[in-house]
């Protein structure tokens, strides 16, 4: 390939200015720009390989947890609670369940209806509408929904505040300052869209009722719209694999994972030992748990308690979520590792494991290597004949760890190709985020709810059943109604352009590893979402 180049300047059938630039490409490719590209494919294969060594370990880990069928119940004591014939009802802890939520209109009532269905007895559980709502409407009509389950008995308390400082993190803090919470044991926590089954609390309270080293256990997500789109097919084998497998092992080994903000009942004595929320990042949750595991409390996981909600079906929504779910991590590494280094509670391999799987692997790595290695080196590359890149490095591995990544949701491995181009364009956001966090740039803090379409998308099915099917398919392929700078990515299009030259480079002369066929198709994924093709897009109907 470098000598087909070098014949093409050297042929004189191309203009001067342009002979003159390429010849200058030339005199720098060789002695500048190989040993830098070199530098960078070197460091991306030690990234490469430390996301390998990680993939394998986890999937050893749960190897071993299925041959030797380590469940929780297994692990810790686990008995059913029930009525005494002594102290009736009083054999039950008081509970106290939160449902945060802000300006969510289409999903409210999903939550608040579930929460009141759990099975529990009436005078041992206290639900709480935190509504940060700024929308009067939605407010209103959340506070009617309050008062229409307490006229049936429900003992259900609706709470504002007059800011939204802290956002979340602010709500759930505030909610935790009502005198009546001081009755309470445990705090069950779910977002505006989950929806828990009857038997939730039977199934998690008693872990922390008989386990006292316990402080939180986590339910899995379960997606209602995993079908909606193609995008929402790409989120559930990411979110699949972390459940399936990062959750698991996490809870199986070191009794520490990241807590999921929803989905879980935590321990109120487990939670103010480790400080109470705090709102300096945007990953309270995960700053919870990170600061309760410090102080020597454990985690279990319930894998097989699914909590039924809703993925992010549009792509600015799914952006926005990215965003915070990449961003947050790294800032929150930066601030509690000094704290991490200095703990003296847990044991050096526990806190190893949190500074580097958990959080420098896992939170960093992972993100940066994804975009570096895959949309920019590699590319590059080609265009670099003097660079060694070593194709088990560029090809194997990163194989390898997509099948790991993939094999914990079968029914979308014909999805493969599709969920590797889409993970890789996501790697463009996710990178800038975690970079934002880690070195504290801007308004790091700054929190975007994620749009929920709930009850929206089920009223509009049924009313305009295959016929919103069909508009909707077509809306996907020409955003009617969009404007061009609403959904236009500029980081995304010329990402795009750049693996377009790369591709027809490569192509042209015949590159040593053909990567062509790869940078083209990576390439079209970029320009499809870069211009806002992507997602669910609602058009309006009269």
């Amino acid at each position: 390939m470098a000598d087909s180049f070098e014949a093409l300047v050297n042929s004189g059938s191309l203009p001067a200015v342009v002979e003159q630039v390429l010849n200058l490409w030339l005199a720098v490719r060789g002695p500048v720009v190989a040993p830098l590209l070199q530098f960078a494919i070197n460091v991306c294969l030690v990234m490469v390989t430390m996301l390998f060594v990680e993939r394998i370990f986890m999937c050893g880990v749960m190897v071993f947890v299925k041959l030797l069928r380590r469940t929780p119940e297994s692990v810790y004591k686990f008995k059913p609670l029930s009525d005494d014939l002594e102290f009736g009802n009083s054999a039950y802890p008081m509970v106290l369940v939160q449902i945060p939520m802000y300006n969510e209109r289409e999903v409210y009532q999903l939550s608040i209806q579930a929460a009141c269905g759990l099975s529990w007895p009436a005078d041992r559980v206290i639900i709480q509408v935190l509504d940060d709502s700024t929308d009067p409407t939605t407010k209103e009509l959340v506070q009617i929904e309050v008062q229409r389950w307490a006229s049936k008995g429900i003992n259900i308390k609706y709470e504002t505040r007059p800011n939204r400082k802290g956002y979340k993190a602010g709500a759930l803090r505030q909610g935790m300052k009502w005198p009546y919470v001081a009755t309470c044991d445990y705090v069950a926590i779910f977002d505006a869209d989950f929806q828990p089954e009857p038997d939730f609390l039977m199934r998690t309270v008693p872990f922390l009722v008989q386990n006292s080293k316990l402080a939180l256990v986590q339910a899995r997500w379960k997606f209602v719209n995993s079908d909606e789109c193609l995008m929402t097919k790409m989120q559930e084998v990411s979110l699949n694999y972390h459940f399936s497998v990062e959750q698991r092992v996490g809870s199986a080994t070191y009794g520490f994972f990241g807590f999921n903000g929803t989905a879980g009942v935590w321990r109120i004595r487990a939670m103010e030992e480790a400080g109470g929320w705090n709102d300096r990042t945007t990953v309270e949750d995960m700053d919870l748990a990170v600061r309760a595991s410090l102080c020597g409390w454990k985690f279990v996981y319930l894998h097989d308690l699914e909590v039924k909600n809703e993925l992010p079906s549009t792509f600015q929504a799914f952006r926005f979520q990215q965003h915070r779910w990449s961003c947050g991590p790294a800032n929150l590494f930066r601030k509690v590792l000094p704290t991490i280094l200095n703990n003296s509670v847990n044991p050096l391999w526990k806190r190893l494991h949190m500074i580097y799987a958990f959080f420098f692997v896992r939170k960093i790595v992972a993100h940066i290597v994804t975009f570096t290695f895959y949309c920019m080196v590699i590319p590059a590359s080609v265009l670099v004949p003097e660079v060694d890149l070593p194709f088990w490095g560029a090809v194997y591995v990163p194989s390898t760890i997509t099948l790991l990544n993939a094999i914990t949701t079968p029914k979308s491995l014909h999805l493969l190709v599709f969920w590797i181009l889409f993970e890789n364009v996501m790697s463009l956001h996710r990178t800038k985020a975690t970079i934002i966090g880690l070195f504290d740039i801007g308004n790091v803090n700054e929190w975007v709810v994620t749009e929920k379409l709930g009850n929206l998308m089920k009223y509009r099915s049924a009313k305009y059943g295959k016929k919103y099917t069909l508009q909707r398919m077509a809306s996907n392929l020409l955003a009617r109604g969009w404007k061009m700078s609403e959904r236009m990515h500029l980081l995304e299009v010329w990402t795009g352009g750049f693996l377009m030259f790369c591709a027809i480079y490569d192509f042209y002369f015949q590159g040593k590893n053909h990567f062509y066929v790869y940078l083209f198709l990576q390439s079209c994924a970029f320009l499809i979402m870069g211009f806002g093709y992507v997602g669910t897009f609602l058009p309006s109907y009269s």
